[in-house]
């Protein structure tokens, strides 16, 4: 099984605590692991082609991380809470 990475991680308790019925449904089929390793793997590609776009608009490194993290983040890691 591949570990998580940071992003897996933070998923994993992002959706325990605002998401348990989702988690729940999860691990019933036996897909909790891969839908955390697809929600990190998503995160990083998208914010490794902003990070390029945004860099080439002229932010730093740093900025562009930043800036890119905080526009995926809430896409594929930071779920909104179940109603």
């Amino acid at each position: 099984m591949t570990p998580l990475t940071q992003y897996g991680r933070m998923a994993e308790k992002h959706w325990r605590e605002h998401r348990p019925k989702m988690v729940r449904e999860m691990e019933r089929k036996g897909i909790l692991h891969q839908m955390l390793l697809e929600a990190e793997n998503n995160t990083k590609d998208e914010m490794a082609m902003l990070r390029t776009q945004l860099m080439g608009h002229g932010s730093t490194a740093q900025q562009a991380q930043t800036q890119a993290w905080e526009m995926v983040r809430e896409k594929y890691i930071l779920l909104p809470s179940e109603e």
